[in-house]
């Protein structure tokens, strides 16, 4: 009870327009974590798509490990990356190596 107390004097001591400073700026760090995540997945559709010599093993691995950095950015999302990003790998991957 006394932590409780303790937490609510805290939060009154801020007032709400810390509060509301707090929220801002978790929200810029999502949308920056998101905007890395958008341009990493770009970069590696990018080099699968040009570079000549990059194997049908190297692109997959380069793909599993946009997936683990992905998971490691957004631990409960699996299910958001396999529904966005997922399919436009697998289609480039489908175009690049002719796979079926």
């Amino acid at each position: 009870m006394i932590g409780k107390a303790r937490d609510a004097a805290r939060i009154a001591e801020r007032g709400p327009l810390q509060t509301a400073d707090t929220q801002s700026n978790e929200a810029k760090q999502e949308a920056a974590k998101i905007r890395r995540l958008q341009i990493m997945i770009s970069m590696v559709m990018s080099v699968i798509s040009q570079d000549p010599k990059l194997t049908v093993e190297e692109a997959s691995e380069l793909v599993a490990g946009t997936k683990r950095a992905a998971l490691a950015m957004f631990p409960d999302k699996e299910l958001a990356y396999d529904i966005i990003y997922r399919p436009r790998l697998q289609r480039l991957m489908r175009e690049r190596y002719h796979l079926q």
